[in-house]
């Protein structure tokens, strides 16, 4: 890869992981609806004239109702189910339950019909890797909001649920148009929801900091990066920043909140990345892994967050 490739790579990585920390900063002044609406709307309003500029909006057209499936799979019920789960979680336990999602993308990819047959090493990395999660439920870092974790999942299987739509049925539409297009949907739907909870004062600083850095960096910029991401380095490379950055969360969480990192939540998270790793090797590594010395593009199965318009991710 490039030295602009690991620029952007390393961006990305610090980019994706710092929306916990902001969702955690930004609920503390104002209600989740109104941090969705606000994040969805400065991140649409700098995508929009981009994408018209390109021309990228007219080919949507013909595939509205997909485009309406895969924006309320892929952020109007997940981006509201994070940022209320974190009114009562911290960002970095957050983080590390959304670490499940290439987990998750490879139980749904399975079970749909879209991917090989797995062998005894992506079984093996998918009982890891839930066994990780189900660590992190039980180990008592929920403090008892089992709601809040039932949330959280929630939003990682929305970003599961997501790639199978878009590789399906929207892989052939503009990545920067579709992302737009989504980003103005969830801001029509979150407009009457917002204003019923309006806050009655201006927020403070820092929760205007936090918002205005969500969808300027955290979703405009990020998007915009990360295409040229995937252009510089390919996108089974671009998607390796699914592993790293619930770490930048947790890391964050710890160091700037002040949040909790025990023992169970360190070991919950090597087991999650490992089992990712593993559930998500696709088979055409394993035919080459013998006699071929050529060098190849690492395959992986791509989460939601980071595959056409996108955690989420996340988130």
């Amino acid at each position: 890869m490039s030295r602009r490739g690991w620029w952007l790579f390393a961006a990305m990585s610090l980019i994706w992981g710092v929306p916990y920390l902001l969702i955690k900063v930004a609920d503390s002044g104002v209600a989740p609806p109104v941090l969705v609406l606000a994040r969805v709307t400065i991140g649409a309003a700098l995508l929009i004239p981009i994408a018209i500029r390109r021309r990228e909006l007219t080919p949507l057209l013909p595939h509205w109702r997909w485009l309406i499936l895969f924006a309320l799979v892929e952020i109007v019920a997940p981006w509201l189910l994070l940022s209320e789960a974190e009114t009562r979680l911290s960002s970095s336990l957050s983080g590390l339950l959304i670490a499940s999602v290439p987990i998750l993308v490879a139980v749904f990819g399975l079970l749909s019909g879209g991917q090989d047959r797995p062998g005894a090493v992506r079984w093996t990395g998918l009982l890891v890797g839930l066994g990780g999660v189900a660590l992190l439920v039980v180990s008592g870092g929920t403090n008892g909001n089992v709601g809040s974790v039932i949330e959280v999942l929630a939003v990682a299987v929305c970003y599961s649920i997501g790639p199978l739509i878009a590789a399906r049925k929207l892989s052939e539409l503009p990545s920067l148009g579709m992302t737009a297009a989504c980003l103005a949907f969830a801001a029509i739907v979150y407009a009457p929801i917002a204003a019923v909870t309006w806050p009655h004062a201006v927020p403070a600083g820092k929760v205007l900091a936090s918002l205005t850095a969500l969808g300027v960096v955290c979703t405009a910029l990020a998007f915009i990066l990360f295409f040229a991401l995937i252009a510089e380095a390919g996108p089974a490379r671009a998607t390796v920043i699914t592993y790293v950055n619930p770490a930048v969360a947790v890391v964050l969480g710890v160091l700037v909140l002040g949040e909790r990192l025990t023992a169970q939540m360190a070991i919950a998270f090597v087991l999650i990345l490992g089992g990712s790793v593993l559930a998500t090797r696709a088979a055409g590594q394993r035919a080459r892994g013998g006699g071929d010395s050529g060098e190849h593009e690492p395959e992986t199965a791509a989460p939601a967050e980071y595959q056409h318009a996108r955690r989420a991710g996340p988130d």
